[in-house]
């Protein structure tokens, strides 16, 4: 790597094969792809060092993966047809611009149900053996959602699945072919004769933020990055709160949203490509969560958890009417966040009892499951103990989001002091609590919810450790009564540079700008939309994988 000293006009210059913008998850891949790849990469990324791996590292660790041995043992039944067709009925892809997205999906399921597996275990990235259910929709064969569990949680959640690219980086380090640039804060591209040759921008002050912490913005120099294949993988607008209520579809954004990423995430770089003409497509299609809470211990500004839920609660409006079917916990998020935003209230409700809150409660991302992230076996089982000091035993102790009652008129009331209003009516929420209960005692009954629930227990993970036996929520024994606020929780954007399969980065004119390449969130994880109008959990992190391999193998194929 050839880098000069500071010019006359004191900007830093420096050369390298392949320039990759931003170290998340696709950064590292692309990055270290083309390092093996034998050429000098340079990776610039805003944030300090702490950051490396971006969201990533905060992750559940989830991956969508077809037709593996851990489902196999688990009695599941898939193959990459069933998936497709899961896949293609939950994007729903009905726009000019998706033909690039739809062949990424192809091209991700061919790839989740090959060598995807095979490559992550070779790279030392080992799989929890309970395959989760997430998404099950519930529309029909033809609907949205999963027809089988299949999300697979990296043992080691977010972190292990960055390690082995992070280390594959830092190897490139050592042997004096890749060089890191923390605090460079790509603000522009530079063309000749159309080809972008060069990434231009601010060197920030150094910072001491802890990975996620908001970060300064501080401008104590100038760079100049020459480079013969420029990659972006600068992720969505998740933490620009501006940016989502003014891409929101119909403009009806919530009034109060929590952030799921830290407030770097905020899609500046999308809108410098832009200036250079690449075809930034399908803003309007985001993915945010409903069921968020505010983290007790916050990281980041507004920083919001998402609930993993099972089955069992009612899930209330904030006016404590019922979502109506499927609109239950775990089955369509986005149906049921669409359901929320068209209240015109900014909140809803989980009702449930200490049993299911304990059984059935999980949370996402890699801080919030020490068990899973830190391999711990003895701390993992004790999720099967009541009364053990978990995430969620905290939660309920702790988050300003969490109340309980001995009744469901004491609840009701605390559930009204906590929202600032008297929304919920204690008469009708006990009308609905106890039709509720009537239909668990009958054995049978008529209630869709029930149902449900009694078909996830089919499941051996569902009935181990996410799906409590059904029960009245009433019955003392598995009380108190507790009712969970739910905010929506800002996460990811689905639409982003289009690019083509060889994540060459498309014109508005439809042809490739040359020397220009992208990934991951930035690339609406492939194509532009690889996930259509809805995804299907565990191909984010999956499709950050497979773009940035492609990606930085390309990339590196082009100079």
């Amino acid at each position: 790597m050839s880098l000069q000293d500071r010019d006359q006009h004191h900007v830093l210059r420096y050369e390298t094969d392949v320039l990759v913008i931003g170290a998340g998850l696709s950064g590292l891949v692309a990055a270290s792809m083309a390092y093996a790849a034998g050429k000098r990469v340079a990776i610039v990324d805003q944030e300090p060092a702490a950051s490396s791996g971006g969201q990533a590292h905060w992750s559940f660790g989830g991956l969508f993966m077809v037709g593996t041995p851990e489902q196999r043992r688990l009695g599941v039944k898939d193959s990459a047809e069933l998936a497709l067709g899961d896949w293609l009925a939950s994007a729903a892809f009905d726009r000019p611009e998706d033909a690039y997205g739809r062949s990424w999906a192809e091209a991700y399921v061919d790839f989740a149900a090959g060598p995807m597996r095979s490559w992550l275990k070779n790279l030392g990235v080992g799989f929890f053996p309970l395959v989760q259910w997430a998404e099950r929709g519930g529309y029909g064969p033809l609907g949205h959602g999963n027809t089988v569990p299949r999300f697979h949680v990296a043992w080691g959640t977010g972190p292990a699945v960055v390690r082995p690219f992070l280390d594959k980086v830092r190897e490139g380090v050592a042997a004096g072919r890749i060089s890191l640039h923390y605090r460079h804060r790509a603000s522009s591209l530079v063309q000749d004769s159309g080809a972008v040759t060069a990434v231009a921008g601010e060197v920030l002050e150094p910072s001491t933020a802890a990975r996620g912490e908001r970060s300064t913005r501080t401008v104590v120099g100038h760079f100049q990055a020459a480079a013969g294949a420029v990659v972006v993988t600068t992720g969505g607008i998740g933490g620009n709160h501006d940016a989502v209520r003014s891409q929101w579809p119909g403009g009806q954004a919530p009034d109060y949203m929590l952030s799921g990423v830290p407030a770097s995430v905020d899609g500046e770089f999308l809108r410098v490509a832009a200036s250079v003409r690449a075809n930034l497509i399908n803003g309007d299609r985001m993915w945010h969560y409903p069921e968020g809470i505010h983290n007790h211990d916050p990281v980041w500004p507004m920083h919001g958890i998402r609930i993993l839920p099972g089955p069992s609660s009612l899930w209330l409006d904030a006016e404590g009417r019922q979502l109506p079917a499927p609109l239950f916990p775990g089955f369509d998020s986005q149906g049921a966040l669409q359901h929320i935003a068209a209240t015109g209230h900014s909140h809803s409700w989980f009702v449930l009892n200490r049993t299911i809150a304990l059984k059935e409660l999980a949370l996402s991302g890699s801080e919030q499951n020490p068990d899973l992230t830190g391999k711990d076996i003895r701390l993992l089982l004790s999720r099967l103990k009541p009364g053990g000091d978990t995430p969620i035993e905290r939660f309920l102790q702790r988050g300003v989001d969490f109340v309980q009652g001995s009744s469901i008129t004491e609840l009701a009331g605390r559930m009204n002091n906590l929202a600032g209003g008297e929304l919920i009516s204690a008469a009708d929420l006990q009308a609905l609590v106890s039709a509720r209960d009537l239909q668990v005692s009958s054995g049978l009954g008529k209630d869709p919810q029930l149902a449900a629930i009694r078909a996830a227990r089919r499941f051996a993970t569902d009935r181990l450790m996410r799906v409590a036996p059904p029960h009245r929520l009433t019955d003392p024994e598995h009380g108190p009564l507790i009712a969970i606020r739910l905010s929506v929780v800002t996460r990811k954007s689905l639409g982003g540079l289009q690019t083509d399969l060889r994540s060459r980065v498309l014109g508005i004119d439809g042809h490739p700008v040359t020397g220009l390449y992208a990934a991951g969130e930035a690339a609406g994880f492939g194509g532009g939309g690889i996930h259509g109008y809805w995804a299907l959990e565990g191909t984010f992190l999956g499709s950050c994988l497979l773009t940035g391999r492609v990606a930085g193998t390309e990339a590196a194929a082009s100079v």
